[in-house]
């Protein structure tokens, strides 16, 4: 009995030793934050000194009145669905092209998609600042090849179409990490399924639907998910690089006009508040997508 109950507390020492840190990092840098966001969204405060005005819901109300927040909401959304679009197509597509079709110098494609991925989103944001760029860019200069005058469009000029030229270095940088998880997912089916496929005449494309769709979904649900919360918390890193939110806000997300209002104007308690709204948004989209991904998984099956 006695060396039962020491092995039931080894055994809860051992499994505290692994839980009460990551606890405690999980609360300091997630639950706190978050808690601390709360209270100050409650006041008017300038973030510049000790006076904090409590006014409720203030901020909130303001939020509804606020025009732009309506305009980040909808180019956060624009983001996210395209780069969850472009990204998956992508990187499932290379996917497949390296594993199933015996592309030779894989590793080489895979380290080259990958690069993107360890460079600073700083440098990216600069790189592609000047591919864009009006009168040294390579866009417009690949352009001028194939016109007789020499092509020098603003690309990040218009508010009609600024927000679609973010999409092009967001997906360019997310394609290679979700690239390697299709590979370890198809890798992971097993070579029979295809032999007896090809044996029953199934071309490539009823492969891909009826065989690798089916068995590697699960890997493409976390990256969708992936994707989305990473856009929604941080897609204002780029479109603070590139285009500050302009031209006239048309590029404005949720979490640039975060930074604006917090740090720039000194708006820290209704900042929170934007922040708080980001998190709703993101928890909301992320049990609507799983909902809605489970009912796909189901259908599968």
């Amino acid at each position: 009995m006695k060396n039962k109950t020491k092995t039931n507390w080894n055994r809860i020492i051992f499994i505290s030793a692994f839980i009460i840190p990551t606890f405690l990092v999980f609360f300091v840098f997630t639950v706190y934050p978050v808690a601390q966001a709360l209270q100050k969204s409650l006041y008017d405060w300038s973030g510049m000194s000790d006076k904090m005005e409590y006014i409720g819901l203030g901020n909130f109300k303001q939020l509804f009145d606020d025009p732009i927040i309506l305009k980040a909401i909808g180019n956060d959304y624009f983001l996210v669905v395209g780069k969850v679009i472009g990204i998956m197509i992508l990187a499932t597509f290379f996917a497949v092209a390296v594993t199933r079709f015996g592309l030779k110098r894989a590793g080489f494609f895979r380290a080259i998609f990958f690069i993107p991925n360890v460079i600073s989103v700083v440098v990216i944001g600069v790189l592609w600042n000047l591919i864009y760029n009006t009168h040294i860019g390579f866009l417009n200069a690949f352009l001028s090849l194939f016109t007789a005058e020499k092509v020098d469009i603003n690309w990040l000029g218009f508010e009609s179409h600024t927000i679609w030229m973010l999409l092009p270095p967001t997906i360019w940088a997310g394609i290679g990490f979700y690239m390697i998880l299709m590979i370890a997912a198809i890798l992971n089916i097993p070579d029979s399924y295809f032999e007896s496929a090809n044996i029953d005449g199934a071309g490539q494309w009823r492969q891909f639907i009826s065989i690798t769709v089916p068995l590697i979904w699960e890997q493409i649900q976390v990256s969708i998910l992936s994707i989305v919360i990473s856009t929604l918390n941080g897609s204002f890193v780029i479109v603070m690089l590139m285009t500050e939110g302009g031209p006239d806000n048309s590029t404005q997300v949720m979490g640039s006009y975060l930074f604006q209002q917090a740090f720039r104007q000194y708006h820290f308690g209704y900042g929170a508040s934007i922040g708080v709204v980001i998190l709703i948004l993101a928890i909301i989209t992320t049990v609507v997508l799983q909902r809605l991904m489970r009912r796909e998984t189901v259908e599968l099956s």
